[in-house]
């Protein structure tokens, strides 16, 4: 009898190690999938007089082989407004993130822009930094 339930927990045991040692292939799911690519994730002002030109463009490109579609762009603050691409990026093709700080607001600065898309790396977060001078 001890021998037949040592057998059945050894057998139950390599049953669950075998399942669980199984790994799925995403290779070819994986391979297809569209891919953002930045050239910089970070832009820093570094000095602005208020008013001044708060506008800075983060340049992408779709490396993978399918279209890449941003679904959202969102920044940190409301201080920060992101334009982005609404139609779909070719496999190899560029576009940009038009970023705007308010530059009305004086002092220092460190701001995230998420972007999210159907690309294998979403999200990926951009950076802005600086400091507005007052005039």
């Amino acid at each position: 009898m001890k021998k037949n339930l040592i057998i059945t927990a050894l057998v139950c045991l390599l049953g669950t190690v075998s399942v669980n040692a199984q790994v799925a292939d995403t290779s070819k799911v994986n391979a297809a999938t569209p891919e953002i690519s930045f050239a910089n994730t970070e832009h820093d002002y570094q000095t602005i007089e208020q008013g001044g030109n708060g506008t800075y463009k983060f340049t992408f490109t779709n490396t993978g082989k399918t279209p890449l579609i941003l679904t959202n762009v969102v920044s940190s603050c409301g201080c920060t407004t992101p334009i982005w691409p609404k139609e779909p990026i070719k496999p190899s093709g560029k576009a940009e993130i038009e970023v705007g700080y308010n530059t009305n607001i004086v002092g220092p600065f460190s701001k995230s822009i998420t972007v999210f898309s159907n690309g294998k790396t979403s999200p990926v977060v951009l950076h802005i930094k600086g400091e507005v001078k007052s005039k």
